[in-house]
């Protein structure tokens, strides 16, 4: 989500650079192509009720919201054995795999974040017409409704796990963001986040308290305690303790969503002039998303690996820890970010929830310039009809 350590991004990607020019020795199938591949692997074929391959595209082409990180298990837990990492292309691709059996397609996952300019989910997924989905968080399916409608058909993530954090040190006397919202201190976030406007909206931070220059870079925040800055309670909290040299001690911080932000979040997402044509292929894929979002709750250790290996294998992309892996995987599960709804079933949408965000986000947005209509029915950003209530 951000990224990490200058010293330790260095220092990783030196190293990464030293095993690419051993991997034709290390690892079956790696080129001078800026493809690498996984020792291929004969899966069992999955059931006729679990096979994809009259349904769905041959290859399944998802868009992250960023490189690929635990939070986006239930989409990157699909990819069996056998996978190919195109460092070219920020991609990798394998078998879908559900259930340790073979669904008889590919599924092709591509990072996002600097690897596709920064640009939104939506917006990739209505310049490239080869992406079949995309992760999109809830607070940019409304953003994008009016020129660039996706259509989200399960959530990843009950919330978004934004954070705004600081030095405790600098900081002794506050606890929330409301209490940095009683300061001068500066808060420091990235341009396109929409929860900071609605943090000055509802009065918890004032305007000019808003940076927006955060390049996810640690510097700043280690050359100046004083001010706050955006992050991701799954990630900084532990990188900055454990994996930043320069700082290696606690930060503070407040979830965004105990202020009050409670937005769906990795959505799983369609653009809305595709949605028929996916439809027979979701109503057999969102179930095994959220399945495999479920297990991962309880067994992590898997998909947390193919996460770790994806990334050491491109210099590119930040460097993602096992450690930090782990403690993502268990600050998902504590914090309730990937848990079943509010009807006990995972992976699904309370529309009354789904509405009143809409409602909330609808005039600041327009304030912004956004010109959404002013009553926007949170059912056309989103669906309930593919996800399967037997997932608890």
């Amino acid at each position: 989500m951000t990224a990490r350590s200058l010293i330790t991004a260095r220092r990783s990607r030196v190293a990464a650079a030293a095993m690419a020019t051993i991997c034709a020795a290390a690892l079956a199938g790696c080129t001078d192509s800026g493809t690498d591949s996984t020792a291929a692997v004969s899966l069992e074929p999955a059931p006729a009720a679990q096979s994809l391959a009259d349904v769905c595209p041959k290859d399944v082409v998802v868009q992250l919201q960023w490189q690929p990180q635990s939070d986006m298990a239930g989409v990157i837990g699909l990819l069996g054995p056998g996978y190919t990492v195109d460092t070219e292309k920020k991609a990798v691709t394998g078998p879908l795999a559900f259930d340790g059996k073979d669904t008889g397609v590919d599924i092709t996952l591509r990072a996002g974040g600097p690897a596709i300019g920064f640009q939104s989910v939506a917006s990739a997924m209505y310049a490239d017409d080869s992406i079949d989905l995309g992760l999109v968080h809830g607070d940019q399916l409304i953003s994008a409704a009016k020129e660039q409608r996706v259509v989200g058909v399960t959530p990843l993530l009950q919330y978004n796990p934004s954070i705004i954090m600081w030095d405790p040190a600098s900081h002794p006397d506050q606890k929330t963001i409301a209490d940095i919202g009683r300061t001068n201190a500066s808060v420091v976030v990235s341009k396109d986040q929409i929860f900071p406007q609605w943090l000055v909206a509802k009065g918890l931070l004032k305007q000019s308290q808003l940076d927006t220059s955060y390049d996810g870079a640690p510097a700043r925040f280690v050359g100046d305690p004083t001010i706050t800055q955006q992050g991701f309670a799954n990630s900084e909290p532990y990188t900055y303790e454990h994996e930043t040299p320069s700082w290696d001690k606690p930060v503070a911080y407040e979830m965004v969503k105990d202020a009050g932000y409670d937005v769906y979040a990795s959505n799983v997402s369609v653009r809305a002039d595709k949605l028929e044509q996916m439809s027979p292929c979701l109503q057999k894929l969102v179930p095994m998303i959220q399945q495999t979002g479920k297990d991962y709750v309880n067994s992590p250790d898997a998909i947390n690996a193919t996460i770790v290996d994806w990334v050491s294998k491109d210099v590119a992309f930040t460097p993602y820890s096992a450690g930090e892996a782990a403690y993502s995987a268990e600050l998902l599960k504590d914090k309730a970010v990937i848990a079943p709804g509010t009807d006990g079933v995972y992976g699904s949408y309370d529309m009354a929830k789904a509405q009143s965000t809409v409602d909330d986000l609808v005039p600041i947005l327009n304030a912004g310039g956004a010109n959404l209509p002013a009553h926007l029915p949170a059912d056309q950003i989103y669906t309930t009809r593919f996800i399967s209530p037997q997932v608890r």
